[in-house]
């Protein structure tokens, strides 16, 4: 079964930026950002974007396909 997971952990280490930046940069809350990194939760559409506009990367680069 294919599973959407996102990249959004991965480039922030690349960027050097922690999540509390990246909650401070799109006014959501820390638990929020790290619940996009863990991979508990999925950012909107608005919000990826967002966060791809940050990081400098696509939102297709922030979006993983992966099969369990």
């Amino acid at each position: 079964m294919a599973k959407k997971l996102n990249r959004i952990k991965v480039a922030l280490v690349e960027k050097g930026l922690s999540q509390t930046d990246l909650a401070e940069k799109i006014g959501k809350s820390f638990s929020t950002v790290n619940a996009y990194c863990a991979n508990r939760q999925q950012p909107s559409l608005e919000v990826l974007a967002q966060i791809a506009e940050i990081l400098s990367a696509s939102m297709k680069d922030l979006i993983v396909d992966s099969t369990d």
